[in-house]
């Protein structure tokens, strides 16, 4: 068989460029430390490799989402933990204030306390984030929450709006805590209506309950209870908002409970022939407006050791309370969370462990099989190289 010049130059050339490829592609591999630098150096493993890091990149976006929740969530719980102790110390305030023994100068300065750590609440009810965002004003954050409007009462202007992260697939947590969920809608002690007590009150006594115990029946309206004397007798008139009577209970005792228009009435103490109140719909009380509602009640002198006085602070007694335990449930909520923020972290971070380990069989590179294998077509890139040479350099003219 007769080979050409031509035909064994190309066959030479051809090793020598497979074997210089072979040698650059181990160079590339011992230079990154992977084996699979390209879809053609592996194409099955190739897709494999992909797969996990399209997984880890979604991990790192989820541990990004747990961060910021549990930032937020974090600066949320502290807050409420300061507003738990802050409003504690108000409400010690106000049952020292209901002393009668102190003067009205005494009571003032309860109340001036007061005001002060009232604005301290407001302050952190308008906490600001590392963003200057608000974080009680819901979805609205670009605004102070709670102001005082020019007739003095307290309002929020934000929302009910609960912000989500999503921090694992399917799962989405809250990272806020509305601020009318926390200061603004804690349950009506009573039930379902506010009573209002009047200046002419002179007997003892509490709406204790105020709730509706028969939708069907029940007629929403605002209602006052009349206490007269009939013949001796104690009777309890209720009248509608026109003035029409639609309920009397004769030889009222207040042990018992009164039923009218699908509501039920609770009072303790005892009234007296004279007495009235007022009863309207309210389904929920603000811890704000309560402690606002106190301090004016202190800085008037008609309210101290009067019977209007004494009822009306055991209400807001009762309305703080209820402030108090929805201030704690939203603490629990933030808290709550944040557990369920440490597992879920906890997941991600054993998840990244599995793929990465994973990853590293299938591209990370064997150094000692890959300086052997380079070392190996070294040695046949030599080889080749050296009998090229030589061949190549063979003449007819050296044999004549």
């Amino acid at each position: 068989m007769r080979i050409s010049t031509a035909q064994m130059f190309n066959q030479n050339t051809t090793s020598i460029s497979k074997g210089q490829s072979a040698t650059n592609k181990i160079l590339e591999q011992l230079a990154s430390g992977k084996k699979i630098n390209t879809a053609g150096d592996d194409p099955v493993a190739a897709i494999g490799v992909d797969t996990l890091r399209q997984k880890n990149a979604l991990v790192d976006q989820y541990v990004k989402n747990v961060d910021y929740a549990q930032k937020h969530l974090g600066l949320s719980e502290s807050k409420l933990g300061s507003t738990e102790t802050l409003m504690g110390s108000m409400r010690e305030q106000l049952q020292r204030a209901a002393n009668g023994s102190l003067s009205q100068s005494e009571r003032q300065m309860i109340a001036d306390e007061m005001k002060d750590s009232l604005e301290e609440l407001m302050s952190i009810a308008n906490t600001k984030d590392e963003s200057g965002n608000y974080i009680f004003a819901g979805n609205n954050t670009n605004n102070p929450p709670f102001a005082f409007d020019n007739n003095g009462e307290i309002v929020y202007s934000g929302d009910s709006g609960e912000r989500q992260s999503i921090v694992a697939s399917g799962v989405t947590v809250g990272t806020n805590v509305p601020g009318d969920t926390v200061f603004m809608n804690a349950s009506n002690p009573l039930g379902d209506y506010g009573v209002n007590y009047l200046p002419s009150q002179q007997g003892d006594f509490t709406v204790d309950k105020a709730a509706i115990f028969d939708s069907a029946a029940h007629v929403e309206d605002t209602y006052t209870f009349k206490f007269v004397d009939n013949a001796g007798v104690l009777d309890l008139q209720i009248e509608d908002s026109g003035g029409a009577v639609i309920s009397t209970v004769p030889n009222f005792d207040s042990s018992n409970p009164v039923s009218f228009n699908g509501i039920e009435v609770q009072l303790s103490g005892q009234p007296v022939a004279g007495d009235s109140f007022t009863m309207e719909p309210q389904e929920t009380v603000s811890i704000l407006d309560s402690f606002n509602e106190a301090i004016t009640m202190l800085e008037d002198p008609s309210f101290a050791d009067s019977p209007q006085g004494n009822s009306k602070l055991a209400q807001l007694l009762n309305d703080i309370d209820s402030g108090q335990n929805q201030v704690s449930a939203a603490r629990s909520i933030a808290g709550n969370s944040l557990k369920s923020l440490e597992s879920i972290s906890t997941n991600h971070a054993e998840e990244k462990i599995v793929n990465d380990s994973a990853l590293s069989m299938l591209e990370d590179l064997d150094y000692a099989a890959a300086i052997t294998e380079f070392e190996k077509q070294q040695l046949a890139l030599n080889a080749v190289s050296s009998v090229f040479g030589k061949v190549g350099s063979i003449s007819l003219f050296d044999y004549i």
